[in-house]
């Protein structure tokens, strides 16, 4: 940030020239000359892929009872049984999630009615107005649930291709902020965004040349305005001269090639002019300028350069990578970049022919790989049916891909069959009961979620042993967060001591962990930009709505609580406000009120349903904790930190030393 004196900003040399009084020569802070003897008019200027696995049906003699439409099936002939509408699991009645019994878990009634939300952007895409109704997948086991759920996204984008632009439908962020009196999460929280790191103590009362719109000139001009708020990368300016009068205030992103410091005008050749309707107020412009702006702050000179520097991508099209297979998790498969928007990558599957089976995700997403590095740690990988590669392809050098932390498995190390508490990734507002299936090399493990997994592991997935997706037995109960049980599983309340008798396992060891927290900088209640990583091309309006240590609870505005997500507070998922607009992506705006209102009846019903689930059994003393879990090993464990007081650099759990 850079300090500027008017004082020395004027030029004081003058000249006896006749003709002076008939030409008006720009000064140094580019004003005109004489500029009060000017006249202004009055006028203001302003592929889809088939799965690989044969879906086993329901056995066809089960009694099946229809009751108000909804279909249940008594395997015993016995009354207390029921069948998921969603994925078709058998299981006991009352353990069933919702007060229907319709489904067996919450993800599984997440996953059914996420495709009224679904229908609702669909909507919106194509200019209608939201529906309740909704295409409901069949019920099936989770691989073919996967399938066809993939096969629904690529049907969905591929419409929404045909159709024109999302329609904002007047949303904006300034105002938005404006008229609720929000907060937005800070640039410096987003160190993937950029200027993420280099955003400096741009803040309030910062001042910036932008152009007047309170000018009737034939000609593009400026004035001075200072900044009164941020939001993110936006800013509500006021002029200079209007003092507290916030008649002309307006939002502007500051990232934008209209903002430029204090003292361009001047070096460009641009005029300064004040706006009309203050114009009457002084006498002499260039004093009030010199007395306002002397030893303020301004934007740094080389700003603009690095704003441009910071949105360039090493990511280019045409290159190939290995990504997670969105049909079958447990594997990776060759995409090639088809196109980049701020750090953003489009990747199309190698074998899509028409170039529509798709997957987006951020170039520093730990769901993308160098070529081969899937056969260097032992995962799964689906081989390509192409022989060769395309014309104008290459490899992504491995360097450009996030680095993961590395780890020394020698010692003690994670083993096959430990438990473990995970992010469900086909459920982000969940964190389940989990399980290690493999351990890779490089400290990578395939985690399986317990009751709900394929016979064949299809649906375990890759997480780094330092992901911050994985947490360890009892961070639930701990941070009083809802844990949810194995699907199936009626011995309610859950109870992990009993749970790991019964299954004859153990858990994995807390300080095997990741326990860093940075000082990320996040708030309960501010707003971002945010990917709905159940639809990972759209980015959403979004609120920070719980913080656990270095976790988020991001909530998309004008949604339901179901469609939250737990997320990373580094994830390269979430932006700052003003983001979208400033790469040129879509920002999907708030459920609009006719949605909200579609949504009112089910939404009652849902969260008086969810009020009676089990929301987790009475904490364990440290004590217990310590003699059951830990087998005498002395750890302390953090409870009691509120939302706020998570933030900063403790640790989930801290080792007593001796």
């Amino acid at each position: 940030m850079s300090a500027v004196s008017c004082v020395t900003g004027f030029s004081t040399s003058k000249t006896e020239h006749s003709s002076r009084s008939e030409r008006k020569r720009r000064d140094s802070f580019g004003m005109f000359d004489g500029y009060d003897s000017c006249s202004e008019d009055t006028s203001s200027s302003s592929s889809s892929e088939e799965s690989e696995e044969e879906v086993a049906p329901l056995p066809s003699n089960l009694p099946i009872i229809k009751n108000n439409g909804q279909v249940y099936t008594y395997p015993d002939g016995k009354s207390g049984m029921a069948t998921c509408e969603m994925c078709g699991m058998v299981g006991v009645r009352d353990a069933f999630y919702s007060k229907t019994k319709r489904f067996c878990s919450v993800s599984c009634s997440r996953s059914y009615s996420s495709n009224s939300k679904k229908a609702s952007i669909l909507a919106r895409l194509q200019g209608k107005p939201p529906t309740k109704k909704a295409k409901v997948l069949q019920k099936q086991p989770l691989v073919a649930k996967l399938a066809a759920y993939a096969q629904y996204q690529a049907t969905l984008q591929n419409q929404a291709k045909t159709k024109a632009a999302v329609s904002m439908e007047g949303f904006s962020w300034g105002n938005y902020i404006n008229s609720n009196s929000f907060i937005a999460a800070p640039v410096t929280c987003f160190k993937h965004a950029p200027m993420g790191t280099c955003w400096g103590d741009i803040s309030e009362n910062v001042r910036v040349e932008v152009p007047n719109t309170d000018c009737s000139l034939p000609t593009k001009v400026f004035w001075i305005a200072g900044i009164v708020k941020l939001a993110g990368y936006n800013a509500l300016l006021r002029y200079e001269g209007f003092e507290n009068d916030s008649a002309l205030d307006f939002w502007c992103n500051i990232c934008g090639s209209d903002i430029h410091p204090v003292g361009w005008c001047a070096a460009s050749g641009k005029p300064l002019v004040p706006p009309r309707t203050i114009q009457h107020k002084y006498t002499n412009w260039k004093a009030f300028l010199v007395k306002r702006l002397t030893g303020a702050k301004t934007l740094p000179p080389d700003f603009s350069q690095k704003v441009s520097e910071s949105m360039q991508y090493p990511f280019k099209p045409c290159m190939r990578v290995e990504v997670v297979d969105k049909r079958h998790l447990c594997r990776t498969r060759v995409a090639v970049v088809e196109s980049v928007i701020g750090g953003r990558l489009r990747l199309v599957y190698e074998e899509s022919e028409d170039r529509t089976d798709d997957f987006w995700c951020h170039m520093h997403s730990p769901l993308i790989h160098h070529i081969g590095w899937s056969r260097s740690i032992g995962h799964r990988f689906k081989r390509s049916d192409i022989t060769k590669k395309q014309d104008g392809h290459f490899d992504t050098p491995p360097h450009l891909f996030a680095k993961v932390k590395e780890v020394d498995q020698s010692g003690e190390w994670f083993k096959e069959g430990m438990k473990l508490e995970a992010i469900d990734p086909l459920n982000l507002s969940t964190i389940c009961v989990a399980t290690i299936r493999k351990v890779l090399a490089d400290g990578f493990l395939m985690i399986g979620i317990d009751g709900s997994e394929a016979a064949d592991g299809s649906d375990w997935f890759c997480y780094h042993a330092t992901s911050p997706s994985i947490f360890p037995v009892g961070f639930c109960e701990i941070n009083m967060i809802e844990l949810t049980p194995p699907r199936g599983y009626t011995k309610l309340p859950f109870k992990w001591f009993d749970y790991l008798r019964e299954t004859g396992s153990i858990a994995a060891p807390v300080k095997l962990f990741n326990k860093d927290v940075p000082n990320h900088g996040f708030r309960v209640g501010m707003k971002l930009e945010a990917v709905d990583l159940m639809e990972p091309r759209l980015i959403c309006v979004a609120t920070v709505t719980r913080i656990i240590h270095r976790l988020l609870r991001i909530h998309f505005d004008g949604w339901e609580e179901e469609y939250d997500q737990w997320v990373d507070c580094e994830s390269p998922d979430l932006y700052p406000v003003g983001w979208c607009q400033l790469t040129g992506y879509q920002l999907q705006p708030p459920a609009s009120q006719s949605s909200r209102e579609n949504q009112s009846a089910s939404s009652k019903q849902k969260k008086k349903a969810k009020s009676q689930q089990y929301k987790g059994h009475k904490k364990m003393t440290t004590l217990q904790l310590k003699e059951e879990l830990l087998d005498g090993e002395d750890y302390n464990f953090l409870q009691g930190a509120s939302d706020q007081e998570s933030n900063g650099s403790a640790n989930f759990y801290i080792k007593q030393e001796p």
